[in-house]
């Protein structure tokens, strides 16, 4: 399967995504590009070549598989849940939800900041 989907995908960048590049710069195949450094010839060509087929494959497979696949696990996910402010209880040491005035264990009951009588 994954060997299939790398012929299509490398078929999509040679048939559509090349020729398009080669609309825009004027030259697809860049297999002759190269410098020479003290009679020594370096073909970098091959290895632009390489390289821009990498890049176009991953590109073409990040934005053809994972953003959709990222898209419909974001539309199909449960919504999370609020989660409560949690505080101590002094008496039994559990938690309880932070604007809570009795304990739900041990039923104690439990003085607020706001509610402190003087």
């Amino acid at each position: 399967m994954g060997s299939a989907f790398t012929a299509v995908v490398n078929a999509l960048v040679k048939d559509f995504v090349t020729p398009l590049i080669a609309a825009l710069v004027g030259k697809p195949d860049f297999s002759h590009l190269g410098f020479t450094i003290n009679h020594a010839h370096f073909a970098v060509g091959d290895f632009v070549n390489a390289v821009l087929t990498f890049v176009l494959d991953a590109l073409v497979i990040y934005y053809v598989i994972v953003v959709p696949l990222r898209m419909a696990a974001e539309r199909f996910e449960a919504p999370a849940k609020a989660v409560l402010a949690l505080k101590s209880c002094p008496e039994c040491l559990s938690e309880i939800p932070q604007d809570a005035r009795r304990c739900k264990y041990c039923t104690a009951v439990l003085i607020r900041p706001g509610d402190a009588h003087t």
